[in-house]
C-alpha cells in the first residue's frame, strides 16, 4: 500500500510536468519542468529497483543535458511570436498524430503484455545484489548486438555533426591563421615615392612662395 501511494504521488507529478512541458509559453519554464519531469522518472525507477538507471537519468540528463538547453534558451532571443505563427496551420497534423500516438499507447499498455498481473512486483533481491552488474551482464551478452548497433548509429550522428561543423561553403567568409601569420610586410605594404608638388592658383605665379 504504501509503495502504490508513492507510485501514485510520482506518476501524478510526472503527467503534470509533462503536460507543462508542452503547455508553458516560457521556454525556460518548459524546460525547468522537463527536469522535474526527470526527477520524478528516476524515482519511479528508484521503485522498480533500478538504481543505475536512475541515477543515470538524474546525472547525464539532468546534470548535462538539461544545463546545455537551458543556457541556449537563455542566451538566445527567442521571438516566441514568431514560434506560434504557424500554430493554427498545423493543428489539425498535430492532431490526428496525437490521436495515434494515444491509440497505439493503449493498445500496448492495455493488451496482454502489461498489467500487475502479467508483470507483478519485482521480487526481493539478496544483500549481495547488484544491480549495475546484471544490467551490464545483459547488455553485454543477450543485447550485444542491439548494443554495438546503438554505439555505432551514434558514432555517424558525431562524424556527421562535426562533417557539417567543418564543411566549407563559397558563400562564407573565414580567416585563415596560418596565411596570416605567412604574410611578408611586401606583400602587403609597397611605398611610392613622388616629388612634391604644388598647383598653381589663380591670380599667384607659378613659383608660390609668401610676399
Amino acid at each position: 500500500m504504501y509503495t502504490t501511494a508513492i507510485f501514485y504521488f510520482f506518476a501524478a507529478i510526472l503527467v503534470f510536468a509533462g503536460l507543462r512541458v508542452i503547455t508553458a509559453r516560457n521556454p525556460v519554464h518548459a524546460a525547468l519542468f522537463l527536469v522535474l519531469a526527470f526527477f520524478t522518472a528516476a524515482g519511479l525507477w528508484l521503485l522498480l529497483e533500478a538504481e543505475f538507471l536512475a541515477i543515470t537519468l538524474v546525472l547525464v540528463y539532468v546534470g548535462a543535458v538539461m544545463v546545455l538547453f537551458l543556457f541556449v534558451v537563455m542566451m538566445l532571443d527567442i521571438n516566441l511570436d514568431q514560434l506560434r505563427e504557424g500554430f493554427w496551420n498545423y493543428l489539425p497534423l498535430a492532431g490526428v498524430v496525437a490521436i495515434l500516438l494515444v491509440i497505439e499507447m493503449a493498445l500496448i499498455l492495455g493488451g496482454r503484455h502489461f498489467g500487475l498481473d502479467v508483470i507483478g512486483v519485482p521480487p526481493a533481491q539478496p544483500a549481495d545484489y547488484s544491480n549495475t552488474k546484471e544490467l551490464g551482464r545483459l547488455i553485454y551478452t543477450d543485447y550485444v548486438y542491439a548494443f554495438e548497433l546503438a554505439a555505432v548509429i551514434l558514432l555517424v550522428a558525431i562524424v556527421a555533426a562535426i562533417a557539417l561543423t567543418l564543411r566549407r561553403r563559397k558563400d562564407t567568409k573565414y580567416i585563415d591563421p596560418a596565411q596570416q601569420v605567412k604574410v611578408k610586410r611586401n606583400d602587403r605594404l609597397r611605398i611610392i615615392k613622388m616629388p612634391a608638388e604644388k598647383k598653381a592658383t589663380a591670380g599667384a605665379p607659378a613659383g608660390g612662395g609668401d610676399a
